[in-house]
């Protein structure tokens, strides 16, 4: 099996177990896979998820042209890409439209930090990105400017939710952990309470192990020689350790 039959699997597996968890509808949201190299899986626009084939993914080059496939990449293709530009410990970028997740994007509230095991994998805070267009230049520069926090979930405002991982395994995982973070923290909300924030200290150490990890990642794609460019430093110095 060749590296696009390869990644395209990856991506046609995620899918699926997106699909099983509710968090992908229809033609909604996407997904996508960046193994290292000057090239992405992604899913395609307008198919819905029920009916995909593993043949439908794209391959696409780092400036979103289709280098493999005959089907036409995601509308959101610009924003995923902007993603691996910024970020090099990333490997893979989900965009969803769970429930809980947008329900907090539509009404304004970022999730702070609640418990270790978020702060571990989704990072110090789930911030909301301000809404654009889907497909639009706006999105994307609002995103490339959101994903430099190191963190690896955000909120789109009247949107749904992005997720980043190492692999598309780590990011399938991160859109659950960040759906369970999303509906305790909305049930405490809309109890009208507030909720024990997790101690300044604890979650700076905490947050460290996650940037640690995102650090030796960087290191790891330049000896495989897999680093994408400039942007991919930003945000990821060890000076921030």
């Amino acid at each position: 099996m060749d590296s696009f039959e390869t990644a395209r699997n990856s991506v046609f597996m995620a899918v699926q177990a997106l699909v099983k968890k509710g968090m992908l509808l229809g033609s909604g949201g996407n997904v996508s896979l960046c193994p290292g190299g000057d090239w992405a899986a992604i899913t395609p626009s307008s198919i819905d998820y029920a009916e995909l084939k593993i043949e439908d993914i794209c391959i696409v080059d780092l400036s979103g042209q289709l280098k493999d496939g005959q089907s036409t990449p995601s509308i959101e293709t610009a924003m995923h890409l902007a993603v691996y530009e910024q970020r090099g410990d990333v490997g893979a970028v989900i965009h969803t439209h769970q429930v809980f997740a947008s329900v907090l994007g539509l009404v304004g509230k970022p999730i702070p930090a609640l418990f270790d095991e978020q702060v571990r994998n989704l990072g110090g805070s789930v911030d909301i990105i301000p809404y654009a267009l889907s497909g639009s230049a706006e999105l994307k520069q609002s995103v490339a400017a959101a994903v430099v926090s190191r963190n690896n979930a955000y909120l789109l405002e009247n949107h749904g939710a992005l997720l980043l991982g190492t692999t598309l395994a780590e990011a399938v995982r991160n859109a659950a952990l960040l759906e369970k973070t999303a509906e305790v923290y909305w049930q405490v909300v809309s109890a009208g309470l507030s909720p024990r924030l997790l101690p300044e200290e604890s979650r700076e150490s905490v947050f460290g192990l996650l940037k640690s990890k995102q650090q030796k990642e960087i290191r790891r794609r330049r000896r495989l020689g897999e680093h994408r460019g400039e942007g991919a430093e930003r945000g990821t110095d060890d000076k921030t350790e």
